[in-house]
């Protein structure tokens, strides 16, 4: 039998990164977009099944570029509200030393599917906790994704510099070297796909330079470029980390980076706020992205992201929404949002609009996981696709459908499909119990917490 070919018939409103005509709808065969219409134009050849687009505001499935899918299970712990980054770090690192394969793989399913409600259609994980028992915990979260229908990079984190020698995190949480480096190339060989359309990739990524040594920089620098995959890391999150580099190293951020054999295209680094002008044009020479995590930044007090001249060095910018601790949501579209807004605030209206933003969720991520075949409605692009009605409340009187968006903070996708398969009808998630995944989760965290 033929495949089937889907008309996304005339939506409200749809954004292209290119801002072409495309009011026409979209045309999804074979998990693929075979025909952008403009409006008024028909498709080319009969399509089997027609959706009606006209409430719909359309967008490319939405990519975050960083999250750690188990912190699900500590939001709004309260001893940890009002902290910054390293205190609220050591206070909560004992806690998710107590982390099981059973409360990983809930933590994983609800950090996937409020991602998924919001219009992500690909994420990735920063996952670099391995107490014993959760020797594959990577491989848990595999099977987290392949359960929702999305897309995933899943980095294989890892801590190798414990306080007993001189690092943050405690020492059941570190891991030593060889562990690690092994570990990575199974979860490689296992599971890395590659080229267009690919649903799980892995990459390597080495926590911080507070929590790992130079030397599991390196190997993982060398393995990554053998073995041919991506490296994640935070950066420069705050003046403690820039103050720990030089006080430990000798080096200021990006100095460390550079030395350890990171500073190139295959880098993405989470929150890059406290870079200066030479940094900034070091990292966009190498080809180096940059995620922006505004609602952690806020919340840890952190400071903001300098996306302009990141972007006016030559950077990629992209948006995650970080770990649900720091959030405490796996929303990227409420993400956008406060990017627009606390961007706003450094750089002025004018500059930063809803349409930059929703590129930075899109088309910036995809490029920060070194993808070009999604992120972007445009033949040949996989069909994720992402639809949002305007019809409550809080939209009425609005007038610009994408701008409404932001702007009226839509929290909900009506329709979400994944490689042309639809994961989310009517604003629910396919096969998905969610009332009974609430209660084992809020289960499990509540065991965590008690410990």
């Amino acid at each position: 039998m033929p495949a089937i070919r889907t008309w996304l018939k005339s939506p409200l409103a749809i954004f292209t990164a290119n801002a072409a005509d495309a009011r026409g709808g979209l045309v999804v065969q074979e998990g693929r977009i075979r025909e952008v219409l403009a409006l008024g134009e028909r498709p080319r050849h009969p399509c089997e099944q027609i959706f009606d687009a006209r409430d719909h505001v359309l967008l490319p499935g939405l990519v975050n570029t960083h999250h750690h899918f188990y912190q699900t299970l500590t939001r709004a712990w309260a001893p940890v509200v009002n902290q910054p980054l390293f205190p609220w770090l050591k206070t909560l690192y004992p806690v998710w030393a107590r982390l099981t394969p059973r409360s990983l793989a809930l933590a994983s399913e609800v950090a996937l599917a409020e991602l998924l409600l919001s219009g992500c259609t690909t994420t990735a994980d920063h996952h670099y906790l391995f107490p014993d028992g959760l020797d594959h915990a990577i491989d848990i979260q595999v099977e987290a994704v392949r359960k929702l229908g999305m897309r995933a990079m899943l980095t294989r984190g890892s801590m190798s510099l414990g306080q007993t020698d001189g690092g943050l995190p405690p020492q059941q949480t570190v891991q030593q070297g060889e562990t690690i480096l092994a570990d990575s190339q199974r979860l490689i060989h296992s599971y890395h796909e590659r080229g267009e359309g690919a649903r799980i990739q892995i990459a390597l990524a080495p926590c911080s330079p507070f929590s790992v040594t130079p030397q599991i920089m390196r190997a993982s620098a060398t393995l990554a470029e053998t073995l041919d995959v991506r490296l994640h890391t935070h950066l420069a999150e705050t003046l403690d980390e820039e103050d720990f580099c030089r006080q430990r190293f000798g080096l200021r951020t990006v100095d460390y980076l550079d030395s350890v054999g990171w500073l190139g295209p295959r880098t993405w680094l989470a929150h890059g706020i406290h870079f200066d002008a030479q940094e900034i044009a070091r990292l966009g020479a190498a080809g180096t992205g940059i995620c922006h995590c505004p609602t952690s930044n806020m919340r840890l007090a952190s400071g903001i992201c300098p996306t302009e001249e990141l972007e006016a060095g030559g950077a990629t910018i992209g948006l995650g929404v970080d770990g649900s601790a720091s959030n405490d949501a796996s929303n990227l579209l409420l993400e956008a949002r406060q990017a627009l807004y606390l961007q706003r605030l450094r750089y002025g209206a004018e500059r930063i609009t809803p349409q930059r933003v929703l590129g930075w969720a899109t088309q910036g991520s995809a490029r920060l996981l070194g993808r070009d075949d999604i992120g972007e409605l445009a033949v040949g692009k996989q069909a994720d696709l992402a639809l949002f009605k305007l019809d409550a409340l809080r939209f009425s009187g609005s007038h610009d459908p994408l701008s409404a968006l932001l702007l009226c903070a839509a929290d909900r996708a009506d329709r979400v499909m994944v490689a042309g398969q639809w994961r989310v009808i009517d604003g629910q998630i396919e096969g998905l119990d969610v009332q009974r995944l609430i209660a084992d989760h809020r289960q499990a965290a509540a065991a965590l917490i008690a410990g």
